[in-house]
């Protein structure tokens, strides 16, 4: 199975919860509310889930083997360290634009 696209669909700033995204696999399967998760200076990913009416949660869907996990997890973290750089880049040419027209 090929994951043939990333999209972050909403970056976090505070709290663990760093950013929600969609895999899509063969061109064919769309996986949604992937979240990346920062905790003790480490990246990794939780898979969407569902509350049990015993409080617990359930994956609707994960990875079956630790090969592919680690895959799908250096996607995930890879699209999401790139959308983090794009979106620092955006706020800091926004920051630019505001101080030269302040200057006018």
């Amino acid at each position: 199975m090929e994951i043939t696209d990333v999209k972050v669909r909403k970056l976090f700033d505070e709290g663990p919860m760093k950013a929600i995204v969609s895999v899509t696999f063969d061109n064919q399967l769309a996986l949604h509310d992937i979240k990346v998760i920062n905790a003790r200076d480490k990246f990794f990913i939780v898979m969407p889930s569902r509350k049990n009416p015993d409080e617990t949660y359930r994956d609707i869907a994960h990875p079956i083997n630790a090969a592919f996990r680690s895959q799908l997890e250096d996607a995930v973290i890879g699209a999401y360290e790139k959308a983090l750089a794009e979106a620092e880049q955006f706020s800091q040419e926004s920051d630019e634009q505001a101080s030269f027209a302040k200057s006018l």
